[in-house]
C-alpha cells in the first residue's frame, strides 16, 4: 500500500489529487455536533494543499436516496473542514455534474474544493458494478491520483472507496495509515491481558467480532443495550429493555464457549432501571433506580450499567495491557445515563496499556462526555470498520489501495 508520503516524494504541484474522505458528521439542522471526523482528515488535505496540489474532497453524509437531498448537504462540513484550514474552500453543489467540473477547473495550486455528498448519486451505493463504475469513470475525470482517507467507509463496496483507486493511481492518507497500524496491535502484536468493552444497542452488530474475540481475548466486557439480551440468555427478568430475542440462542452459546475457552466473558451485575425512555430534547431529569441485574422488574427498562458494574469493569481494565472499547454502556446523551460510560472511559486513561476507542457512539461520547482525548492511545474514526477488520474481513477500500 503507498503512502501520501510517496504521493508527495512524487511531487503533487499543480496536479489534481482526490481525496476520499469521512466527512459523516452529526448535524443538529445545519449545525454540526460533533468534528472530529472533519478534524481527523485534516493533515492529510493540508499536506497535499501546502504542497501545491489541487485538493478535491469528498465525502458521503447520512443515507439519502441516491438523489439530492438538502438535510444530507456537504456545506456545513465544508464549511467547518475551511474554518480547520485556515483557508477558503470551495464548495460544489453537484458531484459530477456542472458545478464540480466548473469548481474543480478553478482550483489554483494549493487550493481546496468540497464537491457534494457522493450519496446523491445512485452509482456510489449501487450493488451493480457497471453502474458504479460508471460513476467512478466520472469522478475520475475530476483528478489525476486519489489519496483513500476515508477509513469510516472502507468497508463497503462504493464507488468512491472500491472503484475509483483502480482508475487512478492510488495512495492511503495519513489517517488510513494510522488506522491500520493501530488495528494490526489489536490482532497481530496484542500485548495483554487484552480487555474489548463492548456496548451499543444491538447485539447482533456485534455477533461476529465476539465469535472472533473468543479465541483472541482474555476479558470481554458486556454493557449499553445488548447487555440485555446477555441477560435474558441468561435466563433473567428484563423488563422492557431493549432485547434481540432471535440472539439469545446464539449469545447463549457464546456465554458457554467464553467458560470452555478461559475467556472472562462479564455482563452486568446491576443497571439502572426507569418507567420509560428518557425525554432526550429537555434532559429533564429522569427518576433512574438501581437494581440488581437478577431482580429487574417486570415493568422497568435497564438504560445504564449500575455503580457495581461500573466499578466491576474499571478493575477489570485496570491491568489490561490492550484495551478496545465499542459501544457506549448505557444512554450517554442524557446525564442521569451516562456514569456507566463515563466510568469506562475514565477506566480506559487510567489503564497502563494502549487503549483504543472503536469509532462511532464511543468516540463521540468520549467528545460529548468532555474527556481529553490524548488521554486515549487512539480514537477510531470508523466503528463499523473497526469491527469488520476485528471480525477478519477483507474491507473493500483498503484491498482497493493495494497494489
Amino acid at each position: 500500500m503507498k503512502t501520501i508520503d510517496e504521493l508527495l516524494s512524487e511531487g503533487v504541484a499543480g496536479r489534481r489529487v482526490f481525496v476520499r474522505a469521512d466527512l459523516n458528521v452529526p448535524l443538529d439542522g445545519t449545525t454540526i455536533t460533533d468534528d472530529g471526523r472533519i478534524r481527523a482528515v485534516v493533515p492529510t488535505v493540508r499536506a497535499l494543499a501546502e504542497a501545491g496540489a489541487r485538493v478535491v474532497v469528498a465525502s458521503h453524509l447520512g443515507r439519502p436516496k441516491g438523489t439530492p437531498d438538502p438535510a444530507f448537504s456537504l456545506a456545513p462540513a465544508a464549511a467547518r473542514l475551511g474554518e480547520l484550514l485556515g483557508a477558503d474552500v470551495a464548495f460544489a453543489t453537484d458531484t459530477v455534474g456542472e458545478s464540480a467540473t466548473a469548481t474543480v477547473d478553478g482550483l489554483a495550486d494549493g487550493q481546496v474544493a468540497v464537491i457534494e455528498n457522493l450519496r446523491f448519486n445512485a452509482g456510489e451505493t449501487s450493488k451493480d458494478d457497471a453502474e458504479r463504475g460508471a460513476f467512478a469513470d466520472r469522478l475520475a475525470a475530476l483528478a489525476d491520483a486519489y489519496v483513500g482517507d476515508g477509513f469510516g467507509a472502507v468497508h463497503r463496496k462504493h464507488a468512491s472507496v472500491f472503484d475509483l483507486p483502480a482508475r487512478l493511481p492510488h495512495y492511503a492518507g495519513y489517517l488510513i495509515a494510522t488506522e491500520v497500524g493501530v488495528l494490526r496491535k489489536l490482532t497481530d502484536d496484542v500485548k495483554r491481558p487484552y480487555v474489548v468493552a463492548l456496548g451499543g444497542a444491538k447485539v447482533s452488530d456485534k455477533l461476529a467480532v465476539i465469535d472472533q474475540l473468543l479465541g483472541k481475548a482474555d476479558r470481554i466486557l458486556i454493557g449499553g443495550g445488548m447487555a440485555y439480551t446477555f441477560l435474558k440468555a441468561q435466563g433473567h427478568e428484563i423488563g422492557t429493555s431493549l432485547v434481540q430475542e432471535d440472539q439469545v440462542p446464539a449469545v447463549r452459546e457464546y456465554l458457554e464457549r467464553a467458560g470452555k475457552n478461559g475467556v472472562e466473558l462479564l455482563v452486568p451485575v446491576d443497571t439502572l432501571v426507569a418507567a420509560e425512555f428518557p425525554d432526550m430534547k429537555s434532559k429533564a431529569p429522569a427518576d433512574p433506580a438501581t437494581v440488581a441485574a437478577d431482580a429487574m422488574p417486570a415493568g422497568r427498562m435497564g438504560l445504564d450499567i449500575g455503580p457495581a458494574t461500573s466499578a466491576l469493569y474499571a478493575s477489570k481494565l485496570a491491568d489490561a495491557g490492550t484495551v478496545f472499547w465499542n459501544g457506549p454502556m448505557g444512554v450517554f446523551e442524557h446525564p442521569d445515563y451516562a456514569e456507566g460510560t463515563k466510568a469506562v472511559a475514565q477506566a480506559l486513561i487510567d489503564s497502563p496499556g494502549f487503549t483504543v476507542v472503536g469509532g462511532g457512539d464511543s468516540a463521540a461520547a468520549v467528545r460529548t462526555l468532555g474527556f481529553d482525548e490524548q488521554a486515549f492511545g487512539h480514537i477510531s474514526t470508523g466503528g463499523g470498520a473497526s469491527l469488520e477488520y476485528l471480525e477478519g474481513k477483507t474491507l473493500p477500500g483498503l484491498a482497493a489501495l493495494e497494489d
